[in-house]
């Protein structure tokens, strides 16, 4: 594959999305002190919530480190919602702006989940409303896209499409399997089995697209010159 800026700087800000998400949501999660996050029974978005000692769905919420969470959320949509829109061109068939819609409604759905939070207070003011939408839209959004591009790349690059489609499946099974068990203990577990999906998709994607880079040959080939017997039958 020729080295193309426009693909270089998708690929960068796939990995940097996802390596950036997983870090600080790590980070942000090990600043939880009194009672300490759990990952199997606390949501991902209990970690941007501002407010300290409400409850949300029998939780107690205190998130030392939230805005530093909400930043990682919104960073994490735009860099998708960027790389989309700079990689849609590079899918083989018909309609392949759709992946790039599909990166713009993360980038929003993201957006939302970064900025209206799942609060105690948020019921106040149809604030949770906005954010379950929002998470609604980035995690449907971004397997959906998975899937879409694992099914353009199956054809040429079966094991990138299988891969593909077998985590936005993931993903999407999840997502439905959260929704069915409501707020009990085991819904946080199968909330992020909706969301690493796609992280790991953004970063095998951004990895393989890296890899896969070459200089391009900036020597051009010599010119041709024609011998005696050309010469003469010109």
């Amino acid at each position: 594959m020729v080295r193309s800026v426009r693909t270089a700087v998708a690929a960068a800000a796939l990995v940097v999305a996802g390596v950036q998400y997983v870090v600080l949501e790590a980070v942000t999660a090990a600043a939880w002190k009194s009672p300490s996050y759990s990952y199997a029974h606390n949501n991902i978005s209990d970690l941007g919530v501002p407010s300290c000692g409400g409850e949300v769905g029998g939780r107690v919420i205190c998130s030392p480190l939230h805005t530093l969470m909400n930043i990682s959320f919104i960073t994490q949509g735009v860099l998708y919602g960027v790389a989309a829109v700079l990689l849609f061109r590079l899918l083989p068939g018909r309609r392949p702006w759709i992946y790039a819609v599909l990166g713009v409604i993360h980038a929003i759905g993201f957006t939302l989940v970064g900025l209206f939070h799942g609060s105690p207070e948020a019921g106040l003011d149809h604030g949770m409303a906005i954010h379950i939408f929002g998470a609604a839209l980035l995690i449907l959004s971004a397997n959906a896209a998975s899937i879409v591009v694992g099914l353009r790349l199956r054809p040429t690059h079966r094991r990138w499409g299988i891969t593909g489609i077998a985590l936005g499946v993931l993903g999407l099974l999840s997502l439905i399997v959260m929704g069915a068990t409501g707020s009990s203990n085991i819904s946080s577990a199968f909330e992020r089995g909706s969301v690493y999906p796609f992280i790991a998709a953004e970063l095998i994607a951004g990895v393989a697209l890296l890899a896969l880079q070459r200089p391009v040959n900036a020597v051009a080939p010599p010119l041709a010159v024609p011998t005696d017997s050309e010469q003469h039958t010109v």
